[in-house]
């Protein structure tokens, strides 16, 4: 399978440059990664697509002159299904681990930068995401102490 291709996205008018190929690797089901972005003038482009396992992926609206604001598309991501999602630059982006043993490879923009580093609670009222409906979520400590949406430093 051809997982990426400058040629072919430059035909569909997205010029984007990957640096960087990060991967994830979930041991169980019901790991929730997210709502991750940087900021400027670190901001990524991420290609995220899914090795092993399934993942549910979300890309959520964080630009506050955007009329879709807070707007959220999720899509079911699966090595079987060999899809993928492009998330833009100015939006947060997380995903739910559906399978055990999940491995995730998302190529980005630009490097890590931790100074622009943040995220958002994947389960603001406000954004109302829809996850799938797992038993036990698990989540890092710095996604349980992500801030809400309306308290976020987002994108002008």
């Amino acid at each position: 399978m051809e997982s990426y291709s400058a040629a072919r996205f430059a035909s569909l008018g997205l010029d984007l440059a990957f640096v960087q190929d990060n991967q994830s690797f979930s041991v169980a089901k019901g790991v929730l990664r997210g709502l991750h972005y940087q900021l400027p003038p670190h901001a990524q482009d991420k290609l995220v697509r899914v090795l092993r396992g399934a993942i549910f992926d979300v890309a959520v609206d964080i630009r506050k002159s955007s009329a879709t604001l807070g707007k959220w598309v999720g899509l079911e991501l699966s090595a079987k299904s060999a899809n993928q999602m492009l998330i833009p630059k100015g939006f947060a982006h997380g995903f739910l681990t559906l399978e055990p043993e999940t491995e995730v490879l998302y190529k980005v923009t630009d490097v890590y930068a931790p100074t622009a580093d943040r995220s958002i609670r994947f389960d603001d009222p406000t954004v109302a995401i829809q996850w799938p409906h797992i038993e036990a979520i698990q989540l890092s400590e710095k996604d349980q102490a992500a801030p809400y949406l309306a308290a976020a430093e987002i994108f002008a």
